[in-house]
């Protein structure tokens, strides 16, 4: 019964790594710790797709630590969502990792290990189906990113992560105060009976958990980079290296994740006086950091900000179309989101192969020399801005369209399609003027003689092609998310599941 373990693999295995690699491995220890990342991101990958595969049968596995049940004891719950969001971070390490591997690694001595880390904290987010535990591996992930911006060094990366530190300490201490209040009116921390603990508040009850809920909110909002939440992500992920911008397109993802556990399961519509608690909240802020994403990519003057800006944007697209609270919008959200976290990551890379090839001007959107690999990048770049844009016929057309024919029951629909469309549009000029500037009109004499290794560009090739791929297999993606969003819908079945005898206990 290996399968009773798949829940839990996807943390175990980079824990464990991690472990390892922070021996000494004596004389050229790098080689060996490159190697044995690469062979546990191939593990950790290939017990996520199975893990993807046993939950699609099941429709969910819980996880007893210590064979305790809930809601006593630490389970972890993994659903379709967690289980999707789980296979997109594995795919994702993947090819960051491959490209890290190649002199990224030896900026820090211990790059290899805070990655692991990092994907333990990540995994351990979706996976986990206790509150409080879901606080303890956003510590995980976060004590992993301080370390993972700062590497490397230099006075605006130590500047940009002093205040990434500060908001998230005090991300935490909120975080605490939201737990420890609706702990206080519901008596318990596991997040599916603390949702039909919620069902049944009233008076003062409802309003101090109404306050948590909000609480709450706020933490994911600063997780996610919601406005007016947003301000530090654009310098965070913009000077820190390209490696790292990366794998933190996947981090933004565990607050909007958050956000979706939360407020569909323990805030949902069968919630009574406290049902559908933070979406109208949720709609304004998704209006708004979609605006502020827009102007940031307008006024951004370096390739590298324009891709923080991205995410702003891509962030505040999935938040507006989750707040109309069906199953279709949904969906089409989270197919979305897969999109967004793969290309994304695509152009943090690339940005970051350009800077290295054109020499003095770096990823200032600037006419430079010709770079080493012009052709490639050209072609890369094209690919990625067809896809991020959301023009036809790549996934990001594909996503968006989705978002608005599902809309269009929803009597607010009509400002959805003006913001993305508006922002769409913002998007095309924008790009249109990076790839004018740093690709099409270039600086006449002999092109840089600085060549990137070629196992940086296969790492970026393998991620736009994940781009392709959701192109060619939409309709079964799009079955996918569906059945996400319809079971997240399923409220009462999460109680069954955890509290129920259908759990699955350690031995």
């Amino acid at each position: 019964m290996w399968q009773q373990h798949l829940a839990i693999l996807p943390i175990l295995i980079p824990l464990f790594t991690a472990l390892i690699q922070l021996l000494p491995w004596g004389n050229r220890p790098q080689p060996k710790r490159r190697a044995i990342g690469l062979a546990a991101s191939l593990l950790t990958l290939t017990a996520a797709i199975f893990l993807l595969f046993e939950v699609r049968q099941q429709e969910m596995l819980i996880y007893q630590l210590g064979n305790w049940e809930a809601p006593f004891g630490i389970v972890l719950m993994v659903d379709k969502l967690s289980a999707m969001m789980m296979l997109i971070t594995a795919i994702l390490a993947l090819p960051v990792l491959i490209y890290g591997c190649f002199s990224e690694d030896n900026l820090g001595s211990h790059f290899q290990a805070l990655f692991q880390f990092q994907i333990m904290g990540i995994m351990g987010a979706f996976a986990t189906g206790d509150i409080f535990n879901l606080f303890v591996f956003f510590e995980v992930l976060l004590i992993s990113s301080y370390a993972l911006l700062m590497h490397g060094g230099g006075k605006f990366r130590v500047r940009a992560t002093l205040h990434y530190v500060l908001l998230n300490l005090l991300g935490s201490a909120l975080f605490l105060i939201g737990i420890g209040t609706l702990y206080g009116v519901t008596g318990t921390l596991n997040m599916a009976d603390m949702a039909g603990h919620i069902q049944q508040l009233d008076g003062d009850q409802a309003v101090l958990a109404k306050a948590g809920a909000l609480v709450l909110l706020v933490v994911f909002g600063l997780k996610a980079a919601i406005l007016p939440l947003h301000f530090w992500l654009p310098q965070a992920y913009s000077t820190t290296t390209g490696v790292v911008a990366a794998l933190f397109a996947i981090m933004t993802k565990v607050g909007v994740y958050s956000i979706i556990r939360v407020y569909s399961l323990m805030f949902g519509p069968e919630a009574n006086e406290l049902a559908l608690v933070a979406h109208d909240w949720l709609w304004v802020m998704g209006l708004l950091t979609m605006l502020a994403g827009s102007a940031g990519i307008m006024a951004a003057r370096d390739l590298r900000l324009l891709v923080a800006y991205l995410v702003v944007i891509s962030i505040g697209t999935m938040i507006a179309a989750f707040s109309f609270a069906s199953t279709a919008t949904t969906g089409a959200a989270l197919f979305y989101l897969v999109h967004s976290t793969f290309i994304t990551g695509a152009l943090f890379l690339l940005a970051d192969l350009m800077a290295y090839e054109r020499g003095k001007t770096a990823s200032r959107i600037v006419s430079g020399k010709k770079m080493a690999n012009h052709s490639t990048y050209a072609i890369m770049f094209l690919l990625a801005a067809i896809s991020i844009i959301g023009l036809p016929p790549l996934s990001g057309f594909i996503s968006k369209l989705m978002i608005l024919e599902s809309a269009t029951a929803n009597s607010h629909s009509f400002v959805l399609w003006g913001a993305v469309l508006s922002a769409t549009l913002v998007m095309l000029v924008s790009i249109s003027r990076v790839g004018s500037k740093m690709i099409w009109h270039t600086l006449s004499g002999k092109p840089s003689e600085q060549s990137a290794p070629a196992g940086k560009r296969i790492a970026v090739a393998l991620l736009l092609l994940l781009s392709l791929l959701m192109t060619v297999f939409a309709s079964p993606i799009r079955d996918y998310t569906t059945e996400v969003a319809e079971q997240l819908d399923d409220v009462a079945s999460y109680p069954m599941f955890v509290l129920g005898q259908q759990a699955e206990t350690t031995p």
